[in-house]
């Protein structure tokens, strides 16, 4: 006899993707002639139209952004050593070239949706039994290149949710490379990455320690501009200069709000999308917290797993995930170390889910199998919908399943709080399919989700429907507890 299903109640809210939010980016002409071409044309204007046509970009576009002058400037400055009078130019002549190099980008055209939901690091002023939660979403615009963005708002005691008004500017910060690496922890990386160690070694010791990122770089130029440079070593100089642009640091305004924030690719492994932040608080044993998210980093070829860090949700730290599971997509962490350790639940075979243990946050070598598809409804691959979520029963684990006409639906496990290996049970039936009004979109057929949160006895589920948007729904813990615990594995 069928048991019962889990009763899921949706909740009225839905984003949608929003076009007029836009972000300033370089306008890359991909071409030093054409470039230089342009800058002789925007040269020959006169000087008396100089002002009007800057006054006029202020004026069009300074409403959308928060400094259009500063992006001005810094678009002028990819182009400056173009400019062989560079010298002789007014400061509004600058701005000029800097508007001609400026194009807006709406991060939303397409999508908005997969999206995690953590508790805020703010919990003043809120009634009783409310709390403030953030929320991460992957926006996706023209040519489908997916940044970050996010959202705050508030769930009160009834489990009512209400957002902040809507962002007024779309904010994205300059990637500030790392400046100095660590001999020790960066050959760590290289190895991890599958580089020839005598190789890599015979190589670093060029270099002091720490050494500055500009030292390693004019080697990786030397070793890749000769012509006669061996295979092998020409590889390794490419996994040393990917290692060290894998890293940055993003830096916003302290009062820039959340909303406004975006975070937009910044390098090569990463050009063509920031996909799937699966955001997690992590508190460590001594009482800190901070906020971690994995997400999968796209070139356009292959996908790259990454991790982000914030305290603040002003200053962001991104690295790389390394080892021998590091790969695929997918990657969850625990919000806690469970026997001393690190935990991540991944689809690292594109099939399967897998438990990873380690003692380092950014390198994964030890896995083994946790769950694969069991029911019809899964049978294609799973995978996880989030960072695992602690209850007295276990770890509440949501998955998805891929079944007939590739339809997305979403499942739960339960796995025992000390040893997570061991699964308790699992539903055979999705806690959540998509509906009528919920099968269309980008991707039909399609419900995800990269995060809940537990707040008093309800299970806070964000979704994306369709790859297209994003809504909310929620379940009672304890009634999925119980159905969970009573299945069995």
């Amino acid at each position: 006899m069928e048991s019962r299903p889990v009763h899921v109640t949706r909740y009225p809210e839905t984003l949608l993707p929003d076009d007029s939010r836009v972000i300033a980016r370089y306008f890359d002409l991909h071409s030093r002639s054409r470039i230089k071409a342009m800058i002789k044309r925007i040269l020959r204007i006169p000087n008396a139209q100089v002002p009007q046509l800057l006054a006029e970009v202020k004026r069009d576009f300074g409403v959308r952004h928060r400094d259009v002058e500063q992006i001005l400037m810094d678009n002028y400055r990819s182009v400056a050593s173009y400019c062989d009078v560079d010298a002789e130019l007014t400061e509004e002549r600058r701005y000029l070239i800097g508007a001609c190099f400026t194009m807006e980008y709406s991060i939303e055209a397409a999508a908005l949706f997969n999206p995690s939901i953590v508790p805020h690091p703010d919990q003043s002023s809120l009634a009783p039994e409310s709390i403030r939660f953030l929320l991460s979403l992957r926006a996706t615009g023209e040519g489908h290149i997916s940044s970050i963005v996010f959202r705050r708002g508030v769930i009160d005691a009834e489990g009512a949710m209400s957002f902040d008004p809507p962002p007024r500017y779309a904010y994205c910060a300059r990637p500030i490379p790392k400046p100095s690496f660590d001999k020790r922890e960066f050959l760590r990386q290289l190895m991890a990455m599958g580089t020839p160690e005598e190789l890599a070694i015979s190589t670093l010791i060029q270099l002091p320690d720490p050494f500055p990122a500009k030292d390693l770089q004019k080697i990786t130029e030397q070793i890749t501009q000769s012509p006669d440079t061996p295979g092998p070593l020409r590889n390794l100089a490419n996994d040393m200069d990917w290692a060290a642009r894998a890293e940055y640091e993003l830096k916003y305004p302290s009062d820039c709000p959340p909303g406004d924030i975006v975070i937009f690719p910044a390098t090569e492994s990463e050009r063509r999308g920031m996909e799937d932040l699966r955001l997690v608080r992590l508190m460590e044993s001594n009482g800190w917290a901070r906020y971690l998210g994995t997400y999968t980093a796209y070139d356009g070829k292959r996908t790259f797993p990454m991790m982000l860090e914030t305290v603040d949700f002003t200053t962001f730290r991104v690295s790389r995930l390394v080892g021998k599971y590091a790969r695929n997509k997918g990657f969850a962490l625990f919000p806690r170390k469970v026997a001393g350790q690190y935990v991540m639940v991944a689809r690292c075979d594109g099939v399967n889910l897998y438990l990873l243990t380690s003692e380092n946050l950014n390198e994964w070598n030890t896995g083994r199998k946790l769950v694969g598809p069991q029911e019809p409804w899964e049978v294609s691959h799973i995978g996880n919908c989030g960072s695992p979520l602690e209850t007295e029963a276990g770890w509440l684990l949501l998955t998805h399943g891929v079944g007939p006409v590739r339809r997305y639906c979403i499942g739960a496990v339960l796995l025992d709080r000390e040893e997570p290996e061991r699964v308790i049970g699992r539903l055979r039936e999705p806690l959540m399919s998509p509906g009528v009004d919920e099968r269309e979109g980008y991707v039909p057929n399609v419900l995800y989700s990269c995060g809940s949160m537990i707040h008093q006895d309800r299970l806070i589920i964000p979704y994306a429907m369709s790859d297209s948007r994003t809504a909310f729904a929620n379940v009672s813990v304890s009634e999925l507890v119980d159905r969970l615990a009573a299945s069995g594995p």
